[in-house]
């Protein structure tokens, strides 16, 4: 009985809060550093993201992502793919009064890339651990630019099962998007 009392005051509240839902999408530039035993190299990319997020824009946001990268750079095997990314973030932002909105965000995310590196699979899986920040630039009440920078520190899938190298990578993001609020 608790459980369902319980649910029913956060229904009513979701429904009585000012948070609203919003889609996003944007540019970003992506410039990653791997590191694969003593190997160190760094590619850069251009990529597209695509959001979903439920919250307000001066305060508190859960935002769902998918990243799309157009890899145009050798990472593990010159005939690498795309890469595809899923990121689960947690936002804060506040309102200074001023005429932007700035936040810190946190979360993380899960993806492939497409390569032939892999000879069991075709593609390494990867999960990362994501922080940013960024400001909110509102148009009107249902949009708003979005600057940002994204920090990913990345962990991918072994190359051979039967070798102790990972590879792990740090990846810095410039973002830049709209976001249409309703």
């Amino acid at each position: 009985m608790k459980k369902i009392i319980l649910l029913l005051l956060l229904i009513t509240s979701l429904l009585n809060a000012e948070s609203k839902i919003y889609f996003g999408a944007g540019y970003a530039y992506n410039s990653e550093t791997i590191t694969y035993g003593e190997d160190d190299w760094t590619i850069d990319n251009n990529a597209a993201q695509i959001k979903v997020g439920y919250g307000d824009r001066k305060a508190y946001a859960v935002e769902l992502s998918f990243d799309y990268v157009d890899n145009n750079s050798r990472i593990f095997d010159s005939n690498d793919g795309k890469k595809y990314g899923f990121n689960v973030e947690l936002l804060k932002a506040w309102d200074f009064g001023i005429y932007v909105n700035p936040y810190l965000k946190a979360g993380f995310g899960g993806g492939y890339l497409e390569t032939p590196a892999d000879l069991h699979n075709g593609s390494l899986t990867y999960g990362s651990f994501n922080l940013g920040a960024g400001f909110f630039i509102p148009i009107s009440e249902h949009f708003d630019l979005e600057l940002a920078y994204e920090y990913k520190n990345i962990s991918y899938q072994k190359l051979d099962l039967n070798s102790t190298l990972t590879p792990s990578s740090h990846l810095n993001i410039g973002y830049v998007g709209i976001n249409f609020r309703f």
